[in-house]
């Protein structure tokens, strides 16, 4: 454990970065817990292609490189547990609104070679200018709180994922692992039931956003069982119905649960009678007014009633919307879907930034811990970043051309976090040593420049 007791070269952390850190590894094993402030600093100053080995040379780890590989596949093994604590932090250190939203979605790294494990071929849902319908690596379904800052609008804290494996993938993995095949559909249940137990001493009412090729039976009717109000992107072609009729004194029989007749979406959204306008705030942070109709239905899908809201776009064209409590208002179903875009932020962050999925790992564990390794790190920068005021975290006094009210970026945040790094180690280094005033005039700059 010599390791635990080294200086780091480039600076010391805050000291709530440190307290937060002892916290987390708390969820890992005793033997190797003490490794995880190591490995995520490493990883915040990783330079160009930021793999595993591009970690441990950042924190001068490279003696014992084999150690902290291994330990990539422990933190892959305890993901759950690590998890939970990140989110008990977020939980008592950042201001909770009325309701608690969630976020789930899905999104793939692209992998290369035969021998990694738990890759397949899977639809790319962004194919880009090179058009490839389809990509080869792994896919993640991720669990993501969102919260409105006051100045920065929606931002995504993603918490936990689970690895998504295609069937006929599962077999070498089966007789390795023990790994058993699970849909899309039923990793998200998986990843709310866990969310929605740590959740439930908190009192508040829980509301999970995602998009609509989540929206089905196999994941709504477990989901609202726990309680958890859904809303989504409805089907322009879904099937719904009426709402029953009332029950006749003295009718025999069981209550109905869907009405008469159905209903059309495309026929009620091209009706001109019926819109309504209504502002919102929306992506962004930016009030809009939008055009909108609401109606109540029933959908098998739910086994109930929902809420529709049909909002007409430029051109003649328009969405549907849907949300599993009735009592729910048109602006907060559309507010609550536009948060939806915070995760979907994240996983350019931690594509971009970090470069998630390009850690050059082959084993399925160390894949799997890798990958929490930067989800977790883009949500403690982000808490980091969260109370400090935007000047703190970005100035653009040197850019005059740039907007100075533009909201900092994520990149921003994790430059600002290395700042404070090097100027901690510089501050240590001047209570001790006098420096001259040009040499500290020069330290100031080079921590300006970092990152």
């Amino acid at each position: 454990m010599a390791d635990q007791k080294y200086s780091f070269v480039l600076g010391s952390p805050p000291e709530d970065w440190k307290q937060w850190l002892a916290w987390l590894q708390l969820g890992l094993h005793g033997r190797s817990q003490w490794r995880l402030p190591l490995v995520l600093t490493g990883l915040l100053w990783a330079r160009q292609r930021r793999t595993v080995s591009s970690w441990l040379r950042a924190a001068r780890l490279q003696a014992k490189y084999t150690d902290y590989y291994y330990f990539n596949g422990s933190v892959g093994r305890k993901t759950n547990q690590t998890a939970a604590r990140l989110l008990s932090l977020l939980l008592r250190l950042l201001p909770l609104p009325e309701r608690i939203i969630l976020a789930l979605d899905d999104s793939p790294t692209a992998r290369y070679g035969p021998k990694v494990e738990g890759a397949g071929l899977h639809h790319n849902p962004t194919s880009g200018p090179d058009d490839h319908k389809f990509i080869y690596g792994h896919i993640w379904v991720v669990l993501a709180l969102v919260l409105r800052h006051p100045l920065w609008h929606a931002i995504g804290l993603p918490l936990l994922s689970r690895l998504y494996v295609k069937a006929k993938d599962v077999p070498p993995l089966a007789m390795r692992y023990g790994w058993q095949f699970q849909t899309k559909l039923e990793l998200g249940v998986n990843l709310v039931q866990w969310a929605e137990k740590l959740l439930a001493p908190l009192q508040k009412p829980i509301w999970l956003v995602m998009d609509g090729a989540y929206a089905y039976r196999p994941l709504l009717k477990p989901i609202l069982a726990m309680g958890v109000t859904v809303v989504s992107r409805l089907r322009k072609d879904a099937g719904l119905r009426t709402l029953p009729p009332p029950r006749r004194p003295g009718q025999r029989g069981a209550t109905r649960k869907y009405g008469l007749h159905k209903i059309s979406l495309a026929k009620r959204a091209a009706h001109r009678q019926g819109w309504k306008t209504i502002e919102a705030v929306l992506y962004g942070g930016q009030r809009v007014t939008k055009t909108y109709k609401t109606f109540l239905a029933t959908w098998p899908v739910v086994g109930g009633v929902i809420r529709v809201v049909l909002v007409r776009e430029p051109q003649g064209k328009w969405d549907a919307f849907f949300c599993t409590d009735p009592t729910t208002t048109v602006r907060q179903i559309l507010e609550c879907y536009s948060d939806r875009s915070a995760i979907e932020q994240v996983f350019h962050d931690i594509k971009e930034i970090w470069d998630a999925g390009q850690q050059q790992v082959r084993n399925l564990w160390r894949n799997i811990g890798c990958f929490h390794l930067n989800l977790w790190m883009h949500t403690l920068v982000e808490l980091w970043a969260w109370h400090r005021p935007a000047k703190e975290i970005c100035n653009r006094s040197d850019s005059p051309w740039d907007d100075p009210a533009r909201r900092p970026s994520h990149a921003d945040r994790r430059k600002a976090l290395q700042q404070a790094f090097l100027q901690n180690g510089f501050s240590r280094a001047l209570a001790k040593h006098k420096i001259p005033k040009q040499i500290k005039i020069l330290l100031n700059y080079l921590a300006q420049m970092a990152g």
